[in-house]
């Protein structure tokens, strides 16, 4: 059962205008937090990409990249997100004939005072979005999804985690 606290929204005053939360008080901790998401395409799509041979170049290396940037960006892009000092950013890529496509999992970590769910979600959906744009030449039908945090650690509400929840 949720508690006063986790069961109302954080973003909002009291006179029900948005608002940034303060976080000043809270303790330093080690906080991580995971997200994935994918991008289902055509079988054919899928090889070209796995094969090196897209017009536009390394798919999964630049999408890599464009989700760690993202994850850095994220502040300037959710107007009530905090600045974060990021130590970590990961973000991989694996390919899954069962989709088919590409699977994208990423985590983000830092010691702070808030968590770091926007940035792991940030960089699993612009890694998502780099794939599409680098792919849509050839397979305009590419469907992106799934894009969720599976899990987080540290903080005051302590760890959660999808498949833990997903199994209660």
């Amino acid at each position: 059962m949720a508690n006063e606290t986790s069961s109302r929204l954080t973003h909002l005053a009291e006179d029900g205008s948005a608002a940034m939360v303060d976080v000043g008080d809270k303790a330093n901790t080690v906080r991580i937090a995971e997200a994935e998401g994918h991008v289902r395409m055509k079988p054919e799509t899928l090889k070209l990409i796995l094969d090196g041979n897209m017009k536009k170049g390394d798919v999964i290396g630049v999408a890599r990249i464009a989700g760690i940037m993202a994850a850095k960006q994220t502040a300037n892009l959710i107007p009530l997100c905090h600045p974060l000092a990021l130590t970590k950013v990961s973000v991989d890529i694996t390919p899954d004939d069962a989709l088919p496509g590409l699977r994208v999992r990423t985590l983000a970590k830092l010691t702070g005072k808030t968590g770091v769910e926007m940035e792991a979600l940030m960089a699993a959906s612009v890694a998502c979005l780099t794939i599409y744009d680098m792919g849509k030449a050839v397979d305009r039908g590419m469907e992106i999804g799934g894009i969720r945090v599976i899990a987080k650690s540290g903080g005051k509400s302590g760890t959660w985690d999808l498949k833990t929840e997903e199994a209660e």
